[in-house]
């Protein structure tokens, strides 16, 4: 949703301009050529009141976030990585995005892994607690007399209070699992907005420095797109981002060994059709923001790829669990295959798992 919402921000700010020169303030009034009723004059007027001002508070908002400390550090940042490597600013751009995912996101990935595998742990403990409230709640039923409602809901609070206790004894609330969105998308949101400030001069146009790095933008491209500062009119890094948060959703999907739920299964079309969505939007914003999307789905998926290896799990600590793939790149190419028809679908036995070789 952060990438739909900066399409508007991504393009040149001019709405500010054209509701400005366009606003009709009071011409309907004083317009003798055509004479409408009051009531309606004033209709019209108040409702071009209404758009000018949504307008005007969308420019707002965004000028705001532009002007914003956090994107002011993006922006000094990603012009001293460039300044300091001396690599034109097409590699500048995928070595900050890299350096910064490296540093943000990559961690608190793993964490989150962390957490999702020890609550699947603790959640093994859970069967033989369960059975054990079952005795005590019909112990207690009879002892005190309870009804069959009275005994339901002291049993329901006891299996709440003993899995609140897992979880504490273990930290791993399930909230912390929604860390990564926490970092990755101010990081995604400031470091588009400060690219869109170096391509446009923006906030500052009659800055030395501004000046000098839109210029050097628009030599410091590559192949097909040696201007960073306009669109890519070949649409092969847009489509490129496409495809690339497709193949996202898709390993996370084939890579899941228990029956999506149908929450899951609404999510993954949902994150598809975003994913188509991006196509066109990146058809429309500067090359230099393109390149950064494409470096940054590019690092997402290669995160996920590696993240599957048992050997890397244990390495960063994420600890063994019963849903883990023991070769994950054989299953997903194995389902790979399957999809494209290579290979007839097994059955829902051996759906974890690749065929043994020989």
């Amino acid at each position: 949703m952060a990438a739909l919402l900066l399409y508007r921000a991504c393009r040149r700010p001019i709405l500010a301009g054209t509701y400005k020169n366009s606003y009709p303030g009071a011409t309907f009034l004083n317009d003798t050529s055509n004479h409408r009723p009051a009531s309606t004059e004033a209709a019209v007027t108040a409702a071009t009141s209404v758009q000018v001002a949504n307008a005007s508070g969308m420019v707002g908002f965004w000028q705001t976030l532009s002007n914003s400390t956090p994107v002011a550090y993006m922006q000094d940042a990603l012009i001293q990585i460039h300044d300091y490597s001396g690599l034109p600013w097409w590699a500048s751009i995928v070595l900050s995005t890299f350096l910064f995912r490296s540093v943000v996101t990559l961690p608190l990935t793993v964490y989150q892994h962390r957490i999702t595998a020890r609550i699947e742990r603790i959640a093994l403990e859970m069967p033989a607690i369960v059975e054990e409230l079952k005795r005590e709640a019909a112990m207690a039923k009879h002892k005190f007399k309870w009804t069959d409602k009275q005994t339901q809901v002291v049993y329901q609070r006891s299996i709440k209070k003993q899995w609140q206790k897992l979880i504490i004894r273990d930290n791993c609330h399930p909230m912390k699992t929604l860390i990564v969105l926490w970092g990755q998308v101010p990081l995604w949101i400031f470091q588009s907005v400060a690219l869109r400030n170096l391509v446009y001069l923006l906030p500052d146009p009659t800055s030395i420095q501004a000046q000098i790095v839109a210029t050097e933008m628009t030599i410091g491209g590559f192949g097909w797109i040696p201007n960073l500062t306009v669109v890519d009119s070949s649409y092969i890094l847009p489509v490129a981002l496409g495809l690339i948060n497709l193949a996202i959703i898709e390993v996370q999907s084939m890579s899941r060994t228990r029956p999506a739920t149908r929450l899951q299964n609404a999510m993954n079309y949902v994150f598809r059709g975003l994913s188509v969505v991006m196509v066109p939007v990146a058809c429309t914003v500067p090359s230099a923001l393109c390149v950064y999307w494409v470096a940054s789905s590019s690092f997402g998926l290669a995160q996920n790829l590696l993240l599957l290896s048992p050997e890397v799990r244990r390495s960063v600590g994420i600890p063994k669990t019963q849903t883990e793939l023991d070769q994950p790149y054989d299953l997903l190419w194995l389902k790979i295959q399957q999809r494209v028809g290579l290979v007839e679908r097994s059955s829902p036995a051996d759906k974890t798992q690749p065929p043994a070789t020989k």
